[in-house]
């Protein structure tokens, strides 16, 4: 049974599941952060069946997280080095550290982040770059873009409801004032391709 693809999905999310949604991938980029280069490098790591490593390398240069180099010609064989689209990952393995360790540590942690220059362990957050600001809610909100398909915006617009609720339900009155969504001014703003809409 063929896997479905999210490749032609419109969500980032499943774009970038697509690239690195199985697991191998994700360790193989990690590797890749600790310097690893080579086949052989990966599968003692790893512990992973050659083919399964192979397929993997293979899926992660074709989306370009990966470059393969040639080290030696007789025999032939390539390293596999970070891209810049691989190196932009650097952050995702980061917050997959803080979250693992906040909630699947019971023994404490095995890896930290750490300011290179005194030791001192980090906290990773996701911060907004033009203004500094933790990116959390209620601040900050995931909307739709400007090319947002219809089931993205029905689907951003149903969460804009759902928080109406629990405003609602919190401030104790039972109903809430329909204040503008995210999804509405991205509505608003995108109104040639509101056009294109079938």
């Amino acid at each position: 049974m063929q896997r479905k693809s999210f490749g032609n999905m419109q969500c980032p999310i499943a774009r970038s599941l697509e690239r690195v949604g199985e697991w191998w991938s994700i360790l193989i980029l990690r590797d890749a952060f600790h310097g690893l280069t080579r086949f052989d490098q990966f599968q003692k790591s790893l512990d992973i069946a050659p083919n399964m490593l192979t397929r993997r390398l293979n899926a992660l240069v074709e989306s370009g997280l990966l470059e393969r180099r040639r080290y030696s010609e007789r025999p032939p064989r390539d390293e596999y080095v970070l891209t810049d689209r691989g190196r932009d990952f650097r952050p995702v393995l980061w917050a997959l550290i803080a979250w693992g360790n906040k909630h699947f540590a019971p023994e404490g942690k095995s890896v930290v982040i750490v300011d290179s220059g005194t030791g001192t362990e980090a906290d990773p957050v996701l911060v907004d770059r033009s203004s500094g600001r933790l990116l959390a809610e209620p601040a900050f909100l995931p909307a739709p873009g400007p090319v947002a398909d219809e089931a993205t915006l029905k689907r951003h617009a149903f969460a804009a409801r759902k928080r109406q609720q629990r405003s609602a339900e919190e401030s104790g009155n039972g109903t809430a004032a329909l204040t503008p969504t995210p999804r509405t001014k991205a509505k608003a703003r995108r109104p040639e391709a509101a056009g294109r809409q079938q």
